[in-house]
């Protein structure tokens, strides 16, 4: 029976901590013959890297240990052995330039092991591979029990079975919970290791927050701030009267310094009245007029105002057919086009609108993104393929005219956002404009929607806004938390997909 614990502390290895060090560690492997480092060695460890070395000590003694170098990653994955990699137990392999934390030990004394000591350390070399801006932390783990299985099975068998939980192994079973992903097996790896038939396994943990190349400007954001705006249908008397509005918004959002300014679909509908007289076809169409003005527009204020537009959408005729389409104004001056790729009934029996034919995501200076128009967001399979494109925010402006309508776009949109583990944020038109035909009545309340788990709120409504109300909202939102959701989240959607039975994938159009 353990004694009682009265405290519990994780910190950097000293080397007055040595005698009780060696104590731990010659009852941590009994079934290794003078299994411990000397002192000398630890000195030389504590010379050339202090920080990459752990003890956690229960009532102030040394109970476990986690000892690092830092290694070039093609020397971690190549076929080596405990001697090679410590350079003969000098240490000369320790690279201060090299990108990968090699675990060279890390043991519990036994009397100690079943409190999750362990789990302690591993938690800290991990913080220690992404302070330092690591790639990954490698090593190669024993497998103890591998002796009693193998007359009836070969390495590779027996880590399936360990992995399928069919065999608990003390080494390999922990490194797996701990999110380590099997790289290789190793033969020859420890000499005189007979309970694991002197194999290894090569293991590895990816940090993902790793940045190959640190940049001292322009470097990606994490926290990334959204400027949503719900805008009020009202008669315009031209397109500058437009523009002043527009202008407006998007002044107040960059003011705040938001890095997107979305714009919600046709809102640029007041136009329209002037040409009311027409069919509601041949009046649209007639808006298409305008189109490239307002892009070329745009592009002006989202380098004036150095920040990244999402135009909403507009009508776009093009051969003969009318689309419903916006534009990403990029505050670098560039633009890309997006369309709305499913048409409702409505658009088609009022307008003859035709739907788009390409399906991307679209790269950032914060990361990549999807747009989506209304009624694309209530089609789980379009936003699936963007996420596997690795979108991280989708936009999605939208016009309903009733609160039915209201309620798909925001239902689907929340359900993208979980499905998918990305943000997604969604504007619309309020108001009414009884002059313009089709374009009567609408309802819409802005809101940015995030995944649902403990990183988020319990809700996973980051923020809304006052339901048919004229107003801006906006939002931060961090990426990293999308990354650390991927690996390690409570459940694991865009991992867990069964790729074996199902697929999707684009056609070519």
């Amino acid at each position: 029976m353990q004694k009682a614990i009265n405290k519990v502390e994780l910190r950097n290895l000293q080397i007055e901590d040595y005698k009780e060090l060696k104590n731990s560690m010659v009852e941590a492997y009994s079934e290794l013959k003078e299994a411990y480092w000397q002192e000398e060695q630890i000195e030389r460890l504590l010379e050339i890297f202090p920080e990459g070395q752990l003890v956690i000590l229960v009532d102030d003694r040394v109970v476990g240990s986690a000892l690092s170098l830092i290694v070039d990653n093609r020397k971690a994955s190549a076929t080596h052995t405990y001697e090679k990699i410590t350079g003969n137990y000098t240490f000369s392999t320790h690279d201060p330039f090299g990108d990968v934390l090699y675990g060279i030990d890390v043991f519990i004394h036994p009397d100690y092991r079943g409190l999750r000591l362990g789990r302690r350390l591993y938690d800290a070399r991990k913080e220690i591979c992404e302070k330092l801006n690591l790639q990954s932390i490698i090593f190669a783990g024993r497998i103890p029990r591998y002796a009693e299985h193998a007359k009836e099975m070969t390495p590779k068998q027996y880590i399936e079975k360990v992995r399928a939980k069919e065999i608990h192994d003390p080494v390999l079973s922990f490194q797996l919970s701990n999110d380590f992903h099997v790289i290789k097996v190793m033969k020859n790896y420890l000499e005189g290791d007979v309970s694991s038939q002197e194999y290894a396994v090569l293991l590895e943990w990816n940090n993902i927050y790793y940045e190959k190349h640190q940049q001292l400007i322009n470097t990606r954001k994490s926290v990334i701030r959204l400027g949503l705006i719900q805008w009020q249908m009202r008669p315009l008397n031209n397109l500058e009267a437009l523009f002043e509005q527009a202008e407006f918004f998007i002044d107040a959002v960059s003011g705040y310094a938001s890095d997107f300014a979305m714009f919600p679909e046709l809102f640029i509908a007041p136009l329209m009245a002037d040409y009311n007289h027409l069919s509601e076809a041949d009046a649209i169409r007639e808006l298409a007029r305008y189109t490239d003005s307002i892009r070329k527009k745009f592009q002006e204020f989202a380098i004036s105002y150095n920040i990244n537009i999402i135009t909403g959408s507009m009508p776009l005729l093009e051969n003969g057919n009318l689309y419903n389409v916006g534009f990403l104004c990029k505050r670098d001056g560039t633009s890309e086009m997006y369309s709305k790729i499913h048409i409702t009934p409505n658009e088609v029996f009022y307008w003859g609108m035709k739907g788009g034919s390409q399906i991307k995501t679209f790269d950032t200076d914060c990361g990549k993104i999807g747009i989506m128009i209304c009624y694309d967001v209530e089609f789980p399979e379009l936003s699936r393929l963007l996420a596997d494109e690795g979108m991280d925010i989708l936009f999605v402006p939208f016009l309903t005219d009733t609160q039915n309508g209201y309620t798909r776009v925001r239902n689907c949109a929340q359900a993208r956002a979980i499905e998918n583990e990305c943000y997604v944020a969604i504007a619309g038109c309020v108001g009414n404009l009884p002059k313009v035909n089709n374009m009567d009545i609408q309802f819409a309340q802005a809101a940015v929607f995030t995944p649902s788990d403990f990183a988020f709120p319990t809700n996973g409504i980051k923020a809304e806004a006052t339901p048919n109300t004229e107003m801006t909202l906006i939002v931060d939102v961090d990426v990293d938390l999308l990354k650390e959701l991927h690996e390690h989240g409570s459940v694991r959607i865009m991992k867990d997909r069964r790729k074996d039975l199902y697929q999707i994938k684009k056609l070519k159009p």
